[in-house]
């Protein structure tokens, strides 16, 4: 027996079905990716329960898909799901910080590594297309925009280094450090924003040379800098994040 389209009668083709299965996967994306962004940027606090019912009011969805896309987010290390409590936002300790950043730090390191032996031309003018795009938010005190070009570009770099089990490891630990490497950039004591896009010209300048041992120390005392920053500003008194640096 054929299926229908509810309340239409209208037998559902192939054509049909995968049209459906197309929108509902891209519904799904959009909502993953407006969640993920709302908690990156720190709009719930650490720690705090995930407002289900105006988080459903906001995005205009029923809890059905925004739970489908908690499940995500607490697979990427972002949130916790309680038992039967709903979710809240995963907090990290200092210690937490310190390991994960020096993990992170390493994984860095080996992929400028790597990639400079495999990247191609074109890859490394994407890059450098990020780059600029990257330091024009910048330009215009555009967190959202930085940040998320920020992060296209050492993925880039991890996917340019050709090995599957390094980028594995890697999305497994950046999503645990997103929300507050977002956050580090407002560290206060050193003025980190100004100081990240510094070392972005540096990255970019080194992997334009192919230079390897360059660049893996560059992108090693990035992180390494970044994690002073983060560490800095989770004892920082936490205001209004508009007055970035």
């Amino acid at each position: 027996m054929k299926s229908t389209i509810p309340d239409t009668g209208v037998p559902i083709t192939p054509s049909a079905a995968n049209g459906s299965d197309r929108q509902e996967a891209s519904l799904h994306g959009e909502i993953l990716l407006r969640l993920r962004d709302y908690v990156v940027e720190g709009n719930i606090p650490d720690g705090a329960r995930v407002p289900e019912r105006q988080l459903c009011e906001m995005f205009g969805i029923s809890r059905t898909p925004l739970r489908e896309a908690l499940k995500v987010l607490a697979a990427e290390g972002l949130i916790e799901l309680l038992p039967n409590r709903g979710a809240r936002v995963r907090q990290l300790s200092q210690r937490d910080l310190e390991e994960l950043f020096d993990v992170m730090a390493g994984l860095e390191s080996l992929a400028g590594r790597l990639a400079c032996e495999a990247i191609t031309d074109e890859e490394i003018a994407a890059i450098e297309q990020l780059h600029y795009e990257m330091y024009g938010h910048y330009l215009h005190r555009d967190m959202h925009g930085y940040f998320q070009a920020n992060q296209r570009i050492h993925e880039s770099i991890v996917a340019a280094a050709r090995n599957e089990t390094l980028k594995t490891a890697y999305a497994n630990f950046a999503g645990r450090i997103r929300r507050v490497r977002y956050s580090a950039n407002f560290a206060r004591k050193r003025q980190r924003w100004a100081e990240a896009m510094r070392e972005h010209e540096a990255i970019l300048d080194a992997l334009r040379r192919r230079a390897a041992s360059e660049l893996s120390d560059i992108l090693f005392q990035h992180l390494r800098n970044k994690r002073m920053a983060a560490i800095e500003h989770l004892g920082e008194p936490q205001g209004d994040v508009s007055a970035a640096p």
